[in-house]
């Protein structure tokens, strides 16, 4: 079966989780220290704070920001749910924003025109831009609007380590960015989670809050308020510093592959079968999601794909299909990315017969459709 993805783990990787094993330090420690500060020099950002999921990320980067109840929070109708739970369990407002259909990312004259015509009693506070699959939002535009509408910006950039907008990494634009290590990521740790800031104050409250509340100073432990347990563990840590060092190159290789499909899947684009992803420099490429064409019945591509030896499945979730998150304005964009988004196999470790092989596959799954 040709996987959506496939994790990169060497063998020198799974001796050094067997020194960790031996050495008996489990929890957080010299390895997590350094996996960290190791991950700031790549990012470029001066202060990396681990966390156990993605997850735990989007939830203290909020948490240290103070938002709650009477706080509205601008997300991405096409994510995961992870971006809006973690603003729901705070006791904040989800406020959905639709998406461009060609780059499945945030629709930034949708976000502008909700930002205008605000009239809830909440208080707008933060906006959440998604950079779906490692394609990346344009966050001097954003960042503008932020700024006019006096909002603070928490990049969810789980899907995008290494990936860049005009040269700058992606999740170092924002007051807070966030990042996943699932291992459906590039770099995985199997689960674990990273926080990037430039504001020392915030960097310092997101360690204590992921360590019960604790703060060490003076040879002394006192806790400044309550938090919880999201720290990750050695194991982690020195599984993804062995991977670090891969990285660029393993984003490389996507992007040949990526163009690799591009070119292979530009007839069936042409015949009005399927739609391919906006091309955009800096996208890494963590996911590669064609759009069909609506009369095309997704689950039975996914089924005759499958019959060949191919996984292919949905993209993302449209957030206000899910319908948890309070009523929501009509949406175009996101309904129809899940309905019609296919995600179909992209890693490096994939051959470029491998994607020829696809592809043949998908073409004759669409003609049969």
């Amino acid at each position: 079966m040709l996987r959506l993805c496939q994790p990169q783990i060497s063998p020198a990787a799974i001796a050094a989780v067997v020194e960790v094993l031996q050495s008996g330090q489990l929890v957080y420690g010299a390895q997590g220290q350094a996996f960290e500060a190791e991950l700031a020099a790549y990012l470029g950002s001066p202060h990396a704070v681990l966390v156990s999921s993605g997850t735990a990320a989007l939830h203290l980067a909020l948490m240290a920001l103070d938002l709650g109840p009477g706080d509205a929070v601008l997300v991405p109708e096409f994510t995961f749910p992870a971006t809006a739970n973690v603003v729901q369990q705070l006791g904040a407002r989800v406020v959905l924003v639709d998406v461009d259909p060609a780059t499945y990312t945030l629709d930034l004259a949708a976000l502008e025109r909700q930002l205008h015509s605000w009239a809830g009693p909440e208080r707008l506070r933060a906006v959440m831009p998604v950079h779906e699959f490692g394609a990346p939002v344009a966050m001097e535009v954003l960042l503008a609007l932020a700024k006019r509408y006096k909002l603070q910006v928490i990049e969810d950039a789980a899907c995008a380590l290494g990936a860049d907008y005009q040269g700058r990494r992606l999740g170092t634009w924002g007051q807070l960015g966030c990042f996943s290590f699932h291992p459906r990521k590039t770099l995985t740790t199997g689960e674990g989670g990273l926080i990037c800031t430039t504001d020392v104050a915030l960097a310092e409250r997101l360690r204590a809050l992921r360590s019960h509340g604790m703060v060490r100073a003076g040879g002394q432990v006192r806790f400044d308020e309550p938090g919880l347990n999201y720290r990750l563990t050695d194991l982690q840590a020195v599984l993804g510093r062995h991977q670090l060092p891969c990285l660029d190159g393993w984003i490389a290789r996507r992007r040949d592959l990526a163009a690799l499909y591009r070119r292979e899947l530009a007839s069936l684009e042409a015949h009005g079968l399927l739609r391919l992803p906006l091309d955009q420099p800096g996208h890494s490429y963590q996911t590669f999601m064609v759009v069909l064409a609506p009369h095309i019945d997704r689950p039975a591509v996914i089924e005759q794909l499958a019959a060949r030896g191919i996984e292919a499945n949905l993209g993302a979730q449209s957030l206000s299909t899910l319908g948890l998150y309070g009523p929501a304005p009509a949406m175009q964009a996101g309904p129809l990315l899940y309905r019609q988004g296919l995600a179909i196999p992209l890693h490096e470790s994939l051959q470029d017969d491998q994607v020829l092989q696809v592809c043949a596959a998908l073409q004759a799954a669409l003609v049969l459709a």
